[in-house]
């Protein structure tokens, strides 16, 4: 099965390059892999989508999420966006810190969840 980071670099050598779905797709991959560290450690998941909050709630269970709040931030308005637009101008320079900042998260919340499985 193909991930939402995974579909967002595929996109990448689209001509033009759709730099709006390549951010949403980095903010729902944020988004569920916060999610899924919650309900891994038998929390509520709430519907919302924004990975600050999501973040925040992560930070109960481990307090090292803070080392990635910032990629949540940067993630956090691409999922509102195509959601409720408003005008926001992306480019390929917010593009490719929204890959950056999803292959973090991404990574960060895989190891947490091994760490989790390994002390049980």
């Amino acid at each position: 099965m193909i991930s939402l980071l995974q579909s967002a670099v595929y996109l990448q050598g689209m001509r033009p390059v759709p730099v709006e779905i390549i951010c949403y797709h980095c903010q729902q991959s944020a988004e569920k892999y916060l999610k899924g560290y919650i309900a891994l450690n038998g929390g509520e998941i709430q519907r919302i989508h924004d990975l600050v909050a999501l973040n925040k709630i992560c930070r109960n269970y481990d307090l090292s999420f803070a080392e990635i709040e910032n990629d949540c931030l940067n993630l956090t308005d691409y999922g509102v966006q195509a959601r409720y637009p408003f005008n926001l101008e992306l480019n390929e320079t917010d593009m490719l810190l929204a890959l950056k900042s999803a292959e973090r998260i991404q990574d960060f919340v895989k190891q947490k969840a091994k760490d989790i499985n390994l002390d049980t």
